[in-house]
């Protein structure tokens, strides 16, 4: 069973399991989980103990869905739960509401503040999953493209506007969020993909391809020349009916 969702369904879709017998489970929770603070090392492992931002809604919901599905685990000896964290996940044409502060692309910045930034892209999210499912992956494991950007060149990358400078509480006016929220997009939460990798999964697109698929159809469908242009103004599942609907299911879990 894939789980994706608010801990209140998570919880109900774990009873469902319970009933009818499920073994292994699946939850795509978030890297917000870890929080975002001036003293996170960089990057995260799946070691590092989970202090989600208070105030933040999304991170804490994530964190409490995973004990939720940590809970599940205990009281079913045998079972199997994987527990997927993935960075910002952008996809092809869309840009949710928190994407620009999340992935480092937004148009206004607390003044003084700069951070290293992911973006991973929506089927490099479900060829995770999906790998999950078809090995019964078993324990946590971040998802994430290879390294990290600056947010300087995740703005120029995927085409955000001028960044602006501005005192916190400005920049919390302007953009309707909370200190805890805004936190995200001030200190650093990018996170190591190892452990994944050492499972046979591979990120088929980099950083700054993820953000490039946000302002076109896809990294691939644009010219050569286009994303030569592209790079050099930066740097100077085998289970296919899975994979598809984990996308489905993320980007309808990304317009909540």
């Amino acid at each position: 069973m894939i789980l994706d969702d608010d801990p209140a369904t998570v919880r109900r879709s774990l009873e469902e399991a319970s009933a009818g017998g499920a073994s292994h489970v699946v939850y795509r929770s978030s890297a917000t989980v870890y929080g975002a603070w001036p003293d996170n090392p960089v990057p995260l492992s799946e070691a590092i103990a989970l202090r989600p931002n208070p105030g933040a809604p999304f991170a804490v919901g994530h964190a409490e869905a995973e004990r939720l599905v940590s809970d599940w685990k205990a009281a079913h000896p045998g079972a199997t739960a994987a527990v997927l964290r993935p960075a910002t996940t952008v996809a092809p044409g869309e840009r949710p509401r928190l994407a620009p502060l999340l992935a480092g692309y937004a148009g206004v910045a607390v003044r003084g503040a700069s951070r290293p930034v992911q973006a991973v892209h929506v089927d490099d999210v479900a060829s995770a999953v999906a790998l999950a499912v078809e090995r019964r992956l078993d324990g946590t494991f971040n998802v994430a493209p290879d390294g990290w950007i600056p947010d300087s060149t995740a703005r120029a990358v995927a085409g955000g506007p001028l960044r602006v400078s501005l005192p916190e509480p400005v920049v919390e006016w302007l953009t309707r969020v909370s200190p805890a929220v805004l936190a995200y997009a001030v200190h650093p939460w990018v996170v190591a993909n190892d452990r994944l990798r050492a499972e046979g999964w591979k990120p088929e697109h980099t950083n700054e391809e993820a953000l490039v698929a946000t302002q076109a159809a896809s990294w691939r469908d644009m010219s050569p020349r286009r994303r030569q242009e592209l790079a050099l103004g930066v740097t100077g599942l085998t289970l296919a009916g899975t994979v598809a609907g984990a996308v489905a299911l993320i980007r309808r879990s990304r317009r909540k």
